[in-house]
């Protein structure tokens, strides 16, 4: 038997556009009407609506801590007006939390901006950190110590990979150069927060607070050892997973190394070009490993590789996304088991992991995929909206109530 600490925080994660609904302010709202084949969010989830007896579920299922994140776009409609509505409606978001007992991890970006920031070119500006920096503010001031752990951006370099490197995702452009810039200013905006939000603990003479980033880490793996190969993993390993957590430690602006993780890369280059290091995977079939229902290989070693790479930190780590997409819910729970055992493990060789987050309380929008993709403890109808636990979150409550889990 597996024994986790009994102060190990426990949970699942939800980002405000992938559930809420109607956020009709945001520039992936405007996206989806211009782009044919793309699923409209529409109501998502309706958890704008139905927030408490989403966290109410999440409280039967064993969690005591939740991340979810708050949509700019409601909060901050035009450049100049802030929505007190809007405010409350998340402070009220948040006090439910608190009286569940569950300890709220709050997201400031995931992914989507307000439709007027995009209209000014979007975080290609530098005047995307001020307006962020203002938001910041008035989210922090508003929340009064209400919240402890802080994430500023999500994932800032898939999101700048997917909008700006490979025109996937709004604004669909595929610049080497305006990637960079996005990069940047999304550190920046970082940087600059993270010290806003200690300032204004400090001056509040409240309890220091946790901030950092979530960061999406990859295990890449060589398909096939040559000098190519692992030129290719050592330059994706340093250049993803570890230069954004690298540049930020020595910025001193990390009280905790938030990690997302759900798969890894089979590396296999074909010529010595710039493009082929950094981005081509197996075309063989060497990648045997069993998927989930987008493809994603299941590699639960790799999170072990990860966290021990995270060990010269000595930061705490909190694992705020790792989950799967899934028509069996059996595959659901071994993914959860064999990545608990992981972490476990990890921990056994002195990494400071202070939590697990499961990706995703509920199904949910997943983005340019729509709600195929089935990532949630609990299933979404959506002829009626009605949620229904897995059997897989209710094995996983039974280890978040005991810290107890059968190897």
């Amino acid at each position: 038997m597996i024994e986790f600490p009994k102060d190990f925080l426990w949970g699942s994660t939800t980002a405000a556009y992938q559930v809420e609904g109607d956020n009709s302010n945001s520039d992936w709202w405007e996206w989806e009407k211009t782009k044919p084949g793309i699923a409209s969010s529409g109501a998502a989830c309706r958890h704008y609506q139905l927030f408490r007896e989403d966290f109410n579920l999440a409280k039967s299922l064993g969690h005591n801590s939740h991340r979810l994140s708050l949509e700019w776009a409601r909060i901050q409609p035009e450049p100049d007006k802030f929505s007190q509505s809007e405010i409350d409606h998340y402070i009220q978001v948040i006090d439910h939390l608190r009286s569940l007992g569950i300890e709220p991890i709050v997201t400031l970006h995931h992914f989507t901006n307000p439709l007027w920031l995009s209209k000014i070119g979007g975080w290609e500006n530098p005047q995307a950190i001020q307006y962020f920096l203002e938001y910041a503010g008035k989210i922090v001031k508003s929340f009064s110590g209400r919240v402890k752990y802080w994430v500023t951006v999500n994932e800032p370099m898939v999101y700048t990979y997917y909008s700006y490197l490979v025109g996937e995702w709004p604004p669909q452009k595929k610049s080497p150069v305006t990637a960079n810039k996005v990069a940047n200013n999304l550190v920046d905006a970082h940087i600059r927060s993270y010290r806003l939000i200690h300032s204004f603990y400090k001056e509040n003479k409240l309890s220091p607070p946790m901030v950092s980033i979530a960061q999406n880490m990859i295990a890449f793996i060589a398909c096939q050892k040559s000098l190519r190969n692992n030129l290719a993993v050592y330059l994706r390993n340093r250049l993803f997973n570890f230069r954004l957590i690298n540049l930020l430690y020595r910025k001193r602006c990390l009280d905790f190394i938030g990690m997302n993780y759900y798969t890894r890369h089979l590396v296999d280059t074909r010529r010595w070009s710039l493009w082929e290091l950094l981005g081509n995977t197996c075309a063989k079939k060497h990648d045997t490993l069993p998927k989930n229902s987008l493809g994603w290989e299941i590699y639960p070693q790799g999170l072990y590789y990860l966290l021990m790479g995270l060990k010269k930190y000595r930061l705490p780590v909190f694992i705020l996304e790792n989950g799967i997409c899934c028509q069996d819910d059996n595959q659901r729970w071994d993914y959860i088991r064999e990545h608990l055992k992981k972490v476990h493990a990890a921990m056994a060789n002195g990494v400071n992991v202070i939590g697990y987050l499961y990706w995703s309380l509920l199904d949910n929008f997943e983005w340019d995929k729509g709600f195929a993709p089935r990532f949630g403890l609990c299933a979404i109808d959506y002829s009626d909206y009605k949620r229904t636990p897995r059997d897989s979150a209710r094995k996983l409550a039974q280890v978040a109530s005991t810290g107890l889990l059968e190897e």
